[in-house]
């Protein structure tokens, strides 16, 4: 066993690499920026910044990667990654001939639930489903601390199912990006609460603004956070009903608006098939670290 596990966040705008110790315990962490549109910058980068970070622990770390996006078990590809000249690559060949060594590659959502299922906001629970809700909408599954990525590395992908028990008015439902039309992310992203309180008659506005102005006692913002926290329990609850989690764990800029961890629970009785629902939801541990953090934990 490694005496450190080191962690590489590989998002679209940044690059961060942590180092742990057996206890958890962060010792080094760098950011820098991800080179743009150019696949093999981004692996020598990576390459670069774990060289240097050996450097300094004097040893040699285990691996761990954390992309938006997955390695896909039919083509050993990677796919549906936001950094798109990545998507179509293999990106765990070409990093194991980069750093002469075996790697393990998760998603972000995966590697945010498996952070808290650690060591964060859900430690020693069975069964943990983490969400990030943000400029999309994602999640992961941790059964024992380990990530059920699936037969098809999609395990948790909530986003890409459809509303829950949808209103007539809620029917067809906004086109997603993946070419359907009603999925979750089109209502519990960032994007989808404001397109939401536009299509309501109020201003165009991101969520931070919506959730102000009802804080302030505006009745159309208060009315779309309503909406909001009815359709993600509706969501949940789907998700409650199929995987019966210990904790939910919320991850993304919606996880920021404190009023869902008292409102969204309250409301998941009249959805979930149970006599008692008390499924605790909760706010992440480490927030933005999450990610980096769960690829270290990978190992």
């Amino acid at each position: 066993m490694n005496k450190y596990r080191i962690g590489v966040d590989l998002g679209g705008t940044k690059i961060e690499i942590i180092a742990l110790n057996q206890q958890g315990e962060e010792i080094a962490r760098q950011r820098v920026s991800t080179p743009k549109d150019d696949y093999q910058k981004i692996l020598l980068t990576v390459a670069d910044l774990v060289e240097e970070v050996e450097d300094g622990l004097n040893d040699v770390a285990s691996i761990g990667i954390c992309t938006p996006g997955a390695i896909s078990p039919a083509t050993g590809l990677l796919k549906n990654s936001n950094t798109v000249c990545m998507n179509g690559k293999p990106v765990n060949k070409d990093l194991v001939s980069l750093l002469g060594r075996e790697i393990r590659i998760a998603n972000d959502a995966n590697c945010f639930a498996l952070s808290e299922a650690v060591d964060g906001a859900a430690a020693g629970s069975k069964v943990v489903f983490g969400v990030i809700v943000g400029t999309g909408t994602g999640g992961g599954v941790v059964i024992n601390q380990n990530v059920l990525t699936g037969r098809h590395a999609i395990g948790g992908e909530w986003g890409h199912n459809p509303l829950p028990w949808p209103s007539k008015a809620e029917l067809a439902g906004p086109e997603c990006y993946c070419g359907k039309k009603g999925c979750i992310e089109t209502y519990l992203s960032g994007p989808g609460i404001s397109r939401d309180h536009l299509l309501h008659g109020g201003d165009k506005m991101n969520a931070e603004q919506i959730v102000e102005l009802s804080a302030l006692g505006f009745e159309r913002a208060e009315a779309t956070l309503l909406r909001y926290e009815d359709r993600m329990a509706r969501s949940l609850a789907s998700v409650i009903n199929i995987l019966d989690p210990d904790v939910i764990v919320l991850g993304g800029g919606m996880s920021n608006v404190t009023r869902l961890y008292q409102n969204v629970p309250k409301l998941l009785a009249e959805y979930v098939f149970s006599d008692v629902v008390d499924t605790p939801i909760v706010a992440p541990r480490y927030g933005d670290s999450s990610g980096v953090r769960g690829a270290a934990w990978l190992w």
